[in-house]
């Protein structure tokens, strides 16, 4: 066969033993089918209703989110499709040129979807960390620019084996897929799953675990100031900036319990379902790169594909904006519900509790006068 490198031809000229088990081969297609089917409604929805969301297209992290959204789209919609027929048939059916292009537009849509979740998880990082610098760091143009960097480091870094510089894209006729490939006893399979799962993962974990300090911070400086006399707070608070702060009927330190539990679960829910989907691929990967446990192989790569189902849930359906956009999309009234919605819940939960910590500050300041 003219024109493929040598590790590629051995693969085609030796006898081929498959490697997975029929069952695992079967199963990991059903899962496939059912990935693309919810995939792609679930991401089509979420990427039409953001589009058409006049409130939400203003906002810089909708941009990241529809750049996630597109991504796992394209996976759903391109690589998925070919996984599955690959594992029904056993084998792969669609030719060399196929074969070299797929695990580049299959690793760099990976790519794309880690490095939008990162985007995404540094926006908000921004946002309550540092507020002042938000609205000069996320403008349109500088939106733009953040996500084709995404995009374009996402398949750059694929690009030196794409042309066959440091390993190579080609068909491993044991897993009858087609992957990274050693050339010249080299191969950058373990450096990518590395660099493309622990980056991601510390940033996220390093810019989650800032915010929730910056929250608990926040909110524990407005409980101290809190327990003054309420003569001075109601008519004080009513004072600043025609701001007005209604006392609660709930005990405030049960209150505040349950504030830092909300949040924390929320910390849970990206970190677990991050870690779950990448972390067993990554691991089986490094760990078992002769495939001696090919099940493992097969259950790790479904956990990876369940991402491109389970992102628009966590990121979009979760929050009572998005919510009103997918009604405004659906229903006739969805536009009067939306701005209900938008007026009712105002901001997020995240940056109620920046504008809470402003508001705090200010009565800081009103107390020292008075003193």
């Amino acid at each position: 066969m003219p024109g493929l490198p040598n590790e590629t031809l051995k693969n085609y000229l030796q006898p081929v033993k498959i490697v997975y088990p029929s069952e695992a081969s079967y199963f990991a297609a059903i899962c496939g089918i059912l990935f693309i089917i919810f995939g792609l409604i679930g991401n089509l929805v979420t990427f039409v209703a953001l589009l058409n969301s006049k409130k939400l297209r203003s906002h810089a992290t909708t941009s990241f989110v529809l750049s996630l959204t597109a991504s796992d789209l394209l996976f759903c919609a391109i690589n998925l499709p070919l996984t599955v027929s690959r594992y029904l048939s056993e084998s792969w059916v669609h030719g060399d040129g196929l074969c070299k292009t797929f695990p580049f537009f299959f690793y760099g849509n990976v790519g794309t979807s880690l490095m939008s979740m990162v985007a995404i998880t540094l926006n908000r990082f921004v946002l309550i960390s540092s507020p002042s610098w938000y609205d000069k760091i996320y403008k349109a143009k500088h939106n733009l620019v953040m996500i084709a960097g995404i995009w374009l480091f996402s398949f750059g870094i694929l690009l030196p084996t794409m042309f066959d510089s440091w390993g190579t894209f080609g068909l491993d006729a044991p897993t009858f897929s087609c992957t990274i490939l050693k050339k010249d006893g080299k191969s950058p399979k373990k450096f990518l799953f590395a660099f493309g799962f622990l980056m991601p993962c510390i940033v996220i974990i390093f810019s989650y675990t800032c915010i929730y300090i910056k929250v608990r911070r926040s909110r524990l400086n407005i409980l101290s100031h809190s327990t003054s006399p309420s003569k001075l707070s109601q008519k004080s608070i009513s004072q600043s900036n025609g701001m007005s702060v209604q006392p609660s009927n709930e005990p405030k330190g049960n209150s505040q319990r349950k504030e830092d539990l909300r949040l924390t679960r929320m910390m849970l829910t990206i970190f677990c379902t991050f870690l779950l989907c990448f972390l067993p691929l990554m691991v089986v990967n490094i760990a078992d790169d002769e495939i001696t446990v090919p099940v493992l192989h097969v259950f790790a790569s479904i956990l990876a594909w369940a991402s491109c189902v389970v992102n628009p849930v966590i990121y979009a359906a979760s929050n009572r904006q998005y919510r009103a956009a997918y009604r405004a999309l659906f229903c006739k009234d969805g536009l009067t519900t939306s701005q209900a919605s938008s007026n009712a819940s105002g901001r997020t939960m995240l940056q109620s509790v920046w504008h809470f910590a402003t508001h705090a500050d200010r009565i800081r300041v009103i107390r020292t006068n008075v003193v």
